[in-house]
């Protein structure tokens, strides 16, 4: 059994954006050599996403828009109780729960395995300082 374990760093300077990560991904499954088994992306921030769609940014205009009607956000203790705690994210952390935390992938013949339009994505919901993304590679 083959392993590897290696976090993506990055830095958004945006409040909210939308960073493909795939290929960065799709590096790593050749740097662990394993050619049958599973990659898991975790978002490690509770206020950020990973998530799998169509690389298209029309898509990715709308999920900010659905997002911010589901989620607005607004820094004042009005709205959200969390913010009274001196935060001003509440809003992040829902949408972060809508999105998800994490994806797993298949490996197969040493590629991730996807669908056509698939592609792997971290979404920042509080930016402006320093993340990162687990990335965890098991297999043979």
């Amino acid at each position: 059994m083959k392993t590897l374990t290696k976090e993506i760093w990055m830095e958004v300077p945006e409040r909210r954006a939308i960073v493909s990560i795939h290929e960065e991904v799709e590096r790593l499954v050749g740097e662990s050599g394993v050619r049958d088994g599973f990659v898991l992306v975790n978002a490690m921030h509770i206020t950020a996403s990973v998530f799998i769609n169509d690389n298209e940014s029309g898509l990715h205009h709308d999920y900010e828009v659905w997002l911010e009607q589901l989620a607005p956000f607004d820094a004042s203790a009005a709205r959200y109780h969390h913010n009274r705690t001196g935060e001003d994210n509440a809003d992040a952390h829902m949408k972060r729960q809508v999105m998800g935390r994490e994806v797993v992938v298949a490996i197969t013949d040493g590629q991730l395995h996807l669908g056509p339009w698939e592609h792997i994505f971290y979404y920042e919901f509080d930016g402006r300082r320093r993340k990162r993304v687990l990335v965890k590679i098991i297999g043979e």
